[in-house]
């Protein structure tokens, strides 16, 4: 939040260390030498704590920041004060997803042929934070005077944002490849995501403190500043990362050469073609979050200031997800990971469909929670470990979130435009039908690329 190779080399992420005797609330303080007890890569042993502190405050920051404008409340709650349609409130998430998903393998290319990436980042990366900042100015200013306006620029600067993270997305994660090895990547999305999260239920206490306080539309303009604060902080830390340089990938390869590429590549790893399908299903199956605080709103009577309240049971389900499941993806592979968030979404919608009530919807967030934990900790990671070399990886993020681009794009616009011809329970069914099929896939047809073959030692 991303090859075509006749044979396999093994999962490809860094140095095989002994993560399985090590306890996750000891990594930053354990001794590099003894997570990177192999000495062809020095800079990675000398540097380790140093990364994961500062990757962990830029990636738990950057999440915090979030929480004031989450996708599934405080977004869709200003665009319905706004009023906005359903298809339109559909299509937050359908701009944000397209932004993330669609650039990451037009851009593998170039990403590859960089020696160091994080340079790149930091220069792009202002363009995914400052747009909080217009929102806020257009809340406060004319939000009131000019709706529709507002909503405009709403949705034009959440496409920027998400596009600029989704440029961004292949040479972050291989920033991150680079400085923690495979066996800690888990853990440190996930205690980082612990700490973010539990940052982030103070967020979610602010927030409906803010939009039962303060009138509608400052409450919203006080809620991106914030969220523009914590950006800055995220960003501080994302420029102190110390990244070692790399071989760069082949800087000849065209974009149309790098495109003519896929086919091949998803030919020859069927296991990676069922994965990027089973992918696409679970992405249609998270088409109604969205929708819950609307339905909430709007059906059931739910003051607006209870979609603060949604935060923080969201917040809490991600906690209790990063806690369980970062030790999981380390230990017992990511697939395992992946399964546990799918199931999360099928019984939500479930429960959203056959218990309808505010109080139920309470625990829905918290499945929405935990689904969004297996996807940070393990729907980035997993790509990683598909590529069957550190050069590829931008290739393969790009891969996995490209391919499925499209379909996630249109089913949140799709929702909307089913939740106003049969109403939100139609939505929820439909998601639910989808999240099964994604299940089926990852239980009958996946199998975790880590296990397949032993991985070797080296990045």
């Amino acid at each position: 939040m991303t090859p075509i190779f006749p044979a396999r080399q093994g999962p490809r992420g860094g140095l095989r260390y002994p993560g399985s005797r090590i306890s996750p609330v000891t990594i930053a303080a354990t001794p590099a030498t003894a997570l990177a007890p192999d000495a062809t890569d020095a800079f990675v042993r000398r540097h380790l704590r140093h990364n994961l502190l500062a990757l962990g405050m830029d990636f738990g920051f950057f999440m915090v920041a979030l929480s004031f404008a989450g996708q599934s409340t405080i977004l869709p709650a200003f665009a319905a004060h706004l009023g906005a349609p359903n298809v339109v409130i559909g299509a937050i998430p359908a701009l944000m997803t397209i932004g993330w998903y669609l650039p990451p393998l037009f851009v593998a290319g170039y990403t590859q042929s960089l020696a160091r990436k994080l340079p790149f980042v930091v220069r792009y990366t202002i363009w995914e934070r400052a747009p909080y900042l217009v929102l806020a100015a257009a809340a406060f200013t004319f939000a009131v005077p000019a709706p529709g306006v507002t909503l405009v620029l709403l949705l034009a600067m959440l496409l920027v944002i998400a596009g600029t993270g989704g440029v961004l997305m292949p040479a972050w994660m291989d920033v991150v490849a680079g400085a923690i090895p495979t066996t800690l990547r888990g853990r440190f999305f996930a205690f980082a995501g612990v700490g973010a999260s539990l940052a982030g239920l103070g967020a979610g206490l602010v927030t409906a403190w803010l939009l039962a306080a303060v009138p509608a539309p400052r409450s919203y303009g006080l809620c991106f500043l914030l969220c523009a604060l914590f950006m800055a902080v995220s960003y501080a830390a994302l420029t102190s990362v110390r990244e070692r340089p790399v071989p760069a990938g082949p800087s000849d390869l065209s974009m149309r050469g790098q495109l003519r590429r896929v086919p091949a590549i998803l030919r020859g790893d069927a296991n990676l073609a069922w994965y990027l399908a089973a992918r696409a299903c679970a992405s249609v199956g998270t088409m109604a979050g969205g929708f819950y605080t609307v339905y909430a709103i709007i059906v059931l009577g739910a003051p607006a200031w209870q979609a603060g309240v949604f935060t923080t049971f969201m917040i809490a389900g991600k906690i209790v997800g990063d806690l369980a499941l970062g030790w999981v993806a380390d230990h017992l592979g990511h697939r395992l990971v992946l399964i546990t968030g799918v199931v999360a979404t099928v019984a939500g919608n479930a429960l959203a469909l056959l218990r309808p009530s505010i109080e139920t919807l309470g625990v829905v967030f918290a499945l929405l929670g935990v689904h969004f934990a297996a996807n940070h900790v393990s729907g980035l990671n997993v790509l990683l470990e598909f590529a069957p070399s550190a050069a590829e990886r931008p290739t393969y993020i790009g891969l996995g979130l490209t391919t499925v681009a499209p379909l996630a794009f249109a089913a949140p616009i799709l929702a909307g435009l089913v939740a106003d011809a049969w109403g939100f329970p139609a939505v929820f069914a439909a998601a639910g039908l989808f999240g099964l099929t994604a299940l089926a896939l990852l239980l009958g047809r996946v199998r975790d690329p880590r296990h397949l073959v032993e991985t070797p030692l080296g990045g």
